[in-house]
């Protein structure tokens, strides 16, 4: 199929999923009755899928969640699936057995046209201008907690105080407000919103993790649809304020559901991933201290004084600490496995795929391939030299995804990485105890299964 045969085609709105049989073609991972291979794929994706691609190669089935799908590994098939050139996959259709109760109508549940059409309304957000904003927020809020670290050094755990600062600052860079008790029961709803993606139980029911999710979405929706006509008369230099104002390409202020359900999504990706992201980098260099005095020695080359705010220009000025974060992406991505799902019948590898299948990548076991990355486990933030990078697969590397489904905050992502290592590795080091080793669960954000016991000791007190 030629690629403008298969633009010209008319785009499926639903496919029905195929019989398991008409995957049985497929090698795979059988799994145990009914539930598959669901619990040992989340307990240890990394593990799983390394087994199943070194047993049955880069084509995998497996019935995971209630679904027989089909997992594709490594950055042919990463390039075949989010390039999608023929239009073959469906994003909403991939996400939506996870995400349609509690995260419905963001921008990755929506495709093609009408996909194209809502990044260019939302990417106003993401200008220059605002960015500077967010930028000033995010400083004085970061500056303000590390202060407080570092008056009080000694053993903390991390995870939980980094979600609690990146509550703080999508709090206040992203939705605006100061961080009251509402925000906090706001906060607590997206929290049982992420829990309810990947509950075994997919219905509501009493008690379930399905059901507080979407209660939580009920006062997400709430609270935000409240506050649109406020924002629209009111204004405000935060992202929530700026969805408000944006326009369609006739003119039109987008409707308060198409603003509540871009905002609902937009921090998941705020907090969730953003908070499991920086966690990682602070754990990484915790474990690589010597790319910690390096990180250091940049952030003090900035001629920068005590308490001055980072400027916005002098962002592309930290590129060691840009190298550092995409490699601490690489070695735990914020989002470990990418759904899809097939509109059409496609091959790859040798295999013939039927339309409706449910079909993966997977960014872990690409991030991992020994054979992109030599000593894939080991922090070697010189892979990402310009040199390094020169003869690379360019879908190799896809923490944020790519092709028209590309991360719309990656830049964001980046700027508030470097912005808090400025302000941590100014003030304090970090250290983990001699032979821990720290475990993370993957699903459905990375995070650290013991919280992350560290170490911070003041820069000043260091001999």
């Amino acid at each position: 199929m030629t690629t403008s045969a298969a633009a010209a085609q008319p785009v499926p709105r639903s496919v029905m999923p195929p019989p398991v049989r008409a995957l049985a073609h497929i090698p795979g991972e059988k799994g145990w009755p009914l539930v598959g291979s669901t619990f040992t794929a989340l307990s240890d994706p990394k593990r799983f899928f390394e087994a199943a691609g070194s047993r049955h190669g880069k084509v995998v089935r497996a019935s995971i969640l209630g679904e027989t799908g089909v997992t594709l590994l490594g950055p042919e098939a990463n390039e075949l699936v989010l390039f999608d050139q023929q239009r073959l996959f469906s994003s909403q259709l991939g996400w939506g057995r996870f995400m349609d109760r509690v995260f419905p109508r963001g921008l990755m549940m929506m495709d093609f046209d009408e996909h194209r059409l809502q990044r260019r309304v939302l990417s106003v957000a993401f200008k220059a201008g605002p960015m500077r904003a967010y930028l000033a927020a995010l400083d004085a809020g970061i500056a303000a907690r590390v202060a407080e670290w570092r008056a009080a050094p000694g053993p903390m755990l991390f995870y939980p105080a980094m979600k609690r600062l990146t509550l703080d600052l999508a709090a206040t860079s992203f939705l605006g407000v100061g961080f009251g008790p509402e925000t906090a029961d706001i906060t607590a709803a997206f929290v049982d919103m992420v829990a309810a993606t990947i509950a075994p139980i997919r219905a509501p029911l009493p008690g379930t993790q399905m059901q507080r999710g979407v209660r939580g979405r009920a006062r997400v929706v709430d609270w935000l649809s409240r506050q649109v006509p406020i924002r629209r008369e009111a204004g405000g230099d935060d992202l929530f304020s700026e969805l408000c104002r944006a326009r369609m390409d006739d003119g039109t202020l987008m409707s308060t559901r198409a603003v509540v359900d871009h905002m609902s999504f937009m921090m998941l990706a705020a907090h969730d991933t953003l908070t499991s992201s920086l966690s990682a980098f602070v754990w990484l260099l915790a474990r690589n201290p010597d790319w910690q005095e390096r990180l250091r020695a940049e952030i003090a080359g900035l001629g920068l004084a005590d308490g001055a705010p980072l400027p916005f220009d002098r962002l592309e000025a930290m590129p060691l600490t840009e190298m550092a974060f995409k490699e601490a992406l690489r070695i735990i991505p914020p989002v470990p496995a990418l759904p899809r799902r097939a509109l059409r019948d496609f091959t790859f590898a040798g295999y013939a795929i039927p339309a409706g299948t449910s079909v993966g990548i997977n960014p872990l076991f690409t991030h991992h391939m020994p054979e992109i990355w030599p000593e894939p486990d080991r922090f070697d933030p010189q892979r990402f030299t310009d040199v390094a990078q020169a003869g690379r697969h360019r879908y190799a590397f896809v923490p944020f995804g790519g092709g028209a489904h590309m991360c719309l905050g990656l830049n964001f992502a980046f700027m508030q990485a470097k912005c808090f290592m400025r302000h941590l590795l100014r003030n304090v080091r970090v250290s983990v105890a001699p032979g821990h080793e720290t475990e993370w669960k993957m699903w459905p954000i990375p995070q650290p299964k013991d919280g992350l016991p560290v170490t911070l000791q003041p820069v000043r007190d260091m001999a």
